[in-house]
């Protein structure tokens, strides 16, 4: 099966989570997250975890994203080292980069599935 990636883009602003220690995170568009989740809900794995590959200026780095049902969104964090290495801090609007590599087949298949139960009254 041949693989590929799906690209998304956006800027948002990075916050802080609250509590000790807590992480910064970006949190992604509600309308990106809605069709991400539509797309690829069948591919998160525990409490909505979804593997991607994200890339902050020159920075790219294997992570995931973490889809939130109080926001309604899904949330990429921040490791120290991108945070470090591009300037990032809490209030900070970076443009981001995001890809989840698929198989081609079986996204068709989803893709399929997903716009036929849309279309249900």
């Amino acid at each position: 099966m041949a693989r590929k990636t799906k690209i998304y883009r956006f800027q948002a602003g990075v916050w802080k989570y609250p509590g000790k220690g807590g992480w910064l995170f970006v949190s992604l568009p509600q309308v990106l997250s809605k069709s991400i989740r539509n797309d690829w809900k069948d591919s998160e794995q525990g409490w909505g975890r979804l593997k991607a590959q994200a890339t902050i200026g020159k920075t790219c780095w294997q992570t995931a994203i973490w889809f939130d049902t109080k926001a309604n969104a899904y949330l990429l964090p921040l490791k120290s080292t991108v945070r470090k290495q591009e300037g990032l801090k809490e209030g900070s609007r970076p443009k981001v980069v995001l890809e989840i590599e698929y198989e081609a087949d079986i996204f068709q298949s989803w893709s399929k599935r997903v716009r036929s139960q849309q279309k249900k009254p």
